[in-house]
């Protein structure tokens, strides 16, 4: 058994298929040869893990909606959850890519782990059997399950996070695109937060929105304003601060300043 196998404690009986599924799709584009990749199985992945939560949740919230369901594992299968489950894995360090994808941090990128995660779930369930993967996959995901928050996520975090920052500052946060890759009909994009020349926090997606959304939901996750919050405060309140310091160190001044106009005239 390679390390891989052993982690997931399954040793493959068509090692062909481990192979495809960690093999990323750049390694074929730089080679600039046909070379088989993970995103057949990648599809078929995705629909074994669709089907493994939506079983488990199920079960498991019987007194929840259709909807409520439906977030809940919305949330499991996200590109960031799945990424999560990958990481545990340390997935990234398995994968095949092309130099440029690699040199460019495609080894710990959200999307090539997700992708990679499902991909490696489709081999596995054509190598062996659907209960042989639910086994794998709600053992690796325990941890996840047991602290899922069963509270819907914020709806439109973006507003969430302007209403936040509002409250503390006039200055409005920024969604720069610092990095995009990938080909025309498939690109990636990083935007990261900044506000008062602090980053709050960063997200990936397909489009420049997803990317922006994602970024934040990171920065309601990390809440670093709460460690620069005082100090904009003290900023924007500095003037009338050092005005009441000065009074209070000058008792005489701060009492004649409250002595009637008519008394200073009949003086």
């Amino acid at each position: 058994m390679n390390p891989l196998e052993q982690r997931i404690k399954y040793k493959f009986r068509n090692s062909l298929l481990l192979a495809e599924a960690l093999t990323h799709p750049s390694l074929g584009h730089e080679t600039q040869r046909h070379h088989f990749d993970n995103q057949r199985l990648e599809f078929l992945g995705d629909a074994v893990l669709q089907l493994i939560f939506t079983e488990y949740l199920f079960d498991h919230y019987p007194d929840f909606t259709e909807g409520q369901l439906t977030k809940l594992r919305a949330r499991l299968v996200s590109r960031e959850g799945l990424r999560v489950l990958a990481q545990n894995l340390e997935l990234g360090k398995y994968l095949m890519m092309g130099k440029g994808e690699e040199t460019s941090g495609g080894r710990d990128r959200a999307s090539a782990l997700a992708d990679a995660y499902e991909a490696l779930m489709g081999a596995m369930y054509l190598d062996s059997d659907y209960v042989t993967v639910r086994r794998i996959v709600l053992t690796e995901s325990r941890e996840v399950l047991e602290n899922l928050d069963v509270n819907p996520p914020e709806a439109n975090p973006k507003g969430k996070l302007q209403e936040i920052l509002q409250a503390i500052s006039p200055v409005s946060p920024t969604y720069p695109i610092v990095h995009q890759s990938g080909p025309e009909h498939q690109k990636q994009f990083i935007s990261k937060i900044l506000w008062e020349g602090i980053e709050l926090g960063k997200g990936e997606g397909r489009s420049k929105k997803q990317a922006e959304v994602n970024a934040a939901h990171d920065a309601l996750g990390k809440k670093l304003w709460l460690q620069t919050a005082p100090t904009d405060a003290a900023k924007t309140a500095g003037a009338p601060v050092q005005a009441q310091d000065s009074a209070a160190q000058d008792g005489s001044t701060k009492f004649e300043s409250n002595l009637p106009i008519t008394s200073r005239t009949g003086q």
